[in-house]
């Protein structure tokens, strides 16, 4: 339509100013008059037609015309005067250098519109969507503006914090109105924009164009088909330019949110180490009496008389719960930094020993063996906390295994001689693959032990994991491949290294 459009606006022009030269010539006006009349038809046709080719051919075209109806003989391409050779000459050449001037200072024009409706369209849309106050009214916001700006039903569809695609996408309606329609194949759509080779991924009834965040794909703007296809490059620039403005909204949505999240998080992980810690406190006091008194009754009591062995196992009991109350505020200290790591180059056949006395105080019926190098071996480490991972690890190990069973620490340098490895092992039920991954969260508790087993509350492994880490080392806790059993290995670096919670 475009090209036909033009023509007819050239034949038009040129009838006209070849009309135009013969009044003047009846007239009997000089033949340069008729020249500028032919030069004001192709600055007349370059500019209304809008295109450089229609310029160049209307130059040559009104050559030709002055040839035919107006330099002796006329109605032929021949010229007898060579004054009329040299104004054709200049003729042409005038009207190529008008066409050229005219064509650039109309696609100048054309641009510098494009420009500023581009500009206004995204300060339109920013300014609208400052306003948001979430991913679904950022859309709603995205898909009024493009629709208004591109005269068509756009729709966007939203990506969760997951990086899934919601199971509905809003899509601007005649009239205003914005409905929610479900998505047909949402997973087969992330494969789709997730393989994407091109700018948009073409669909049975929308153009997608995905929305690239810093890390990830936000959401699709969603163009009808026919629109998409009919976009010249100025409207799919102006597309793109109004896709990463609302990139940049819905990025910063995510990172306000992320931000409130964590310190949503923050807060209540300090309530909750500030309530342990409190509580902990308060159990300790009134539990330390039960144990002092315990031990009282115990020495005041002979072995045979039927309370001994309530009296002792009152004093287990305690003691497995004042350990308890102590791991509970080690914890808080280390996750609230109150707890330096003071590291010194300690024997770590001494540390193995005082863990396996305090265990054989707690549990005498368990038997442990300890395999550790026959040479002197020292590594960098705070003792007490160390020791303390040892003990959580033995005790662990006691409540998931029989006493007639085995128990064994071992220590050594790994292959190259850069690490000390720790490794407890025992022949309980050993981990199940579920649970393996888990081992080490806070308050993570195994479904599988035995129905006489202990339980704890899942806070002995996470302080071990805490320790180590702090020590600059690692933790793993894996099944036994010998046999029945599990295996809790970490390592500690011979090197100490200088960081913020070591002194």
């Amino acid at each position: 339509m475009k090209l036909i459009y033009r023509i007819c606006i050239t034949m038009g022009i040129f009838i006209a100013a070849s009309g135009i030269g013969y009044i003047f010539r009846s007239i009997g006006f000089p033949d340069t008059n008729i020249v500028v009349v032919y030069l004001l038809a192709v600055l007349m046709t370059a500019w209304l037609a809008r295109s450089f080719a229609f310029g160049f051919v209307a130059s040559l075209l009104a050559t030709f015309l002055y040839n035919y109806f107006f330099a002796e003989p006329i109605f032929t391409f021949s010229v007898n005067d060579p004054n009329y050779i040299v104004t054709i000459i200049i003729m042409t050449i005038t009207a190529l250098i008008t066409s050229t001037l005219t064509s650039h200072v109309q696609r100048s024009a054309t641009e510098a519109r494009e420009k500023e409706a581009e500009t206004k369209a995204i300060f339109d849309l920013t300014k609208h969507l400052t306003d948001a106050d979430g991913m679904q009214d950022i859309a709603g916001i995205a898909v009024s503006a493009i629709s208004a700006y591109f005269s068509c039903n756009a729709a966007c569809l939203c990506y969760d914090e997951e990086n899934q695609p919601d199971n509905t996408f809003i899509q601007q309606m005649p009239g205003g109105l914005q409905v929610h329609r479900e998505v047909a194949d949402p997973s087969g759509m992330k494969h789709r924009i997730d393989n994407l080779q091109s700018a948009a991924d073409v669909g049975a009834e929308f153009h997608d164009w995905p929305i690239y965040g810093r890390e990830s794909v936000l959401g699709l703007i969603r163009m009808p088909n026919d629109q998409a296809t009919s976009m010249d490059e100025a409207q799919k620039r102006l597309l793109r330019s109004m896709i990463e403005s609302i990139a940049l909204a819905m990025d910063r949505f995510r990172s306000t949110e992320l931000r409130t999240k964590t310190r949503d998080e923050v807060e209540k992980e300090r309530y909750r180490a500030n309530l342990l810690r409190a509580v902990s406190h308060d159990i300790r006091t009134p539990l330390s009496g039960m144990i002092g008194t315990t031990e009282m009754l115990l020495g005041m009591t002979d072995a045979e008389d039927p309370r001994n062995a309530l009296l002792v196992s009152l004093q287990k009991s305690a003691g497995w719960l004042h350990s308890l109350v102590d791991n509970i505020l080690n914890l808080t200290r280390l996750q609230n930094e109150d707890m330096s790591v003071n590291k010194q180059h300690e024997a770590v056949e001494e540390v193995i020993g005082g863990a396996i006395s305090h265990m054989a105080a707690r549990a005498p019926e368990y038997e442990i063996t300890v395999d550790v190098p026959e040479e002197l071996l020292l590594a960098p480490m705070d003792a007490k906390l160390i020791e303390q991972v040892m003990i959580n690890l033995l005790d662990n190990a006691v409540k998931h295994t029989k006493p007639d069973k085995e128990i064994r620490i071992s220590a050594g340098l790994n292959d190259k001689g850069d690490m000390v490895c720790f490794s407890v092992k025992d022949r309980g039920t050993g981990f199940r693959s579920i649970d393996l991954p888990n081992v080490f969260k806070m308050f993570y508790t195994s479904h599988n032990s035995p129905a006489d087993a202990k339980q704890g509350i899942g806070i002995g492994l996470a302080i071990c994991e805490t320790i180590v880490k702090a020590h600059g080392g690692g933790i793993e806790a894996r099944n036994r491949e010998d046999g029945p059993g599990a295996e809790i290995e970490f390592t500690l670096p011979l090197e100490a290294q200088s960081d913020a919670k070591t002194r």
